[in-house]
């Protein structure tokens, strides 16, 4: 099979400084703004590498495009020192702890309500 790996998720946002902030302070993103071709955006990276495409919303759009993208999950590590990065930021979590898979999760919210999965792949909270 020729897929291999996620390129990127695109996210429609309701107020785009307050999403890239998020991404950016919580998560460690990296932000490039972004505008032409039609609409306002940035591309979110992780490692130089363009994972989430965070457009401004437009008016014309749908209301139900916003929140239509479930989740995603990032491979994350060090357990105790997210769950303290996330205390001390005020971002609201919740834990699954999942033995059958060696797999232990935190969830969060983006400011447009989309969850990100953290995993932390054979590692104990």
């Amino acid at each position: 099979m020729p897929l291999h790996k996620i390129d990127h998720i695109t996210i429609n946002s309701t107020d785009l400084d307050r999403t890239c902030a998020f991404y950016s302070d919580v998560l460690g993103f990296g932000v490039k703004k972004m505008e032409g071709r039609g609409y306002t955006g940035a591309w979110l990276l992780l490692s130089g590498h363009p994972f989430v495409h965070v457009v401004a919303r437009r008016a014309q759009q749908a209301p139900d495009t916003t929140g239509i993208l479930d989740h995603f999950a990032l491979e994350a590590t060090d357990i105790p020192g997210m769950r303290a990065h996330l205390s001390k930021v005020g971002v609201p979590f919740r834990e699954n702890a999942l033995p059958e898979f060696e797999l232990h999760q935190i969830v969060v919210r983006d400011p447009d309500g989309v969850k990100v999965e953290l995993n932390f792949r054979g590692q104990s909270a």
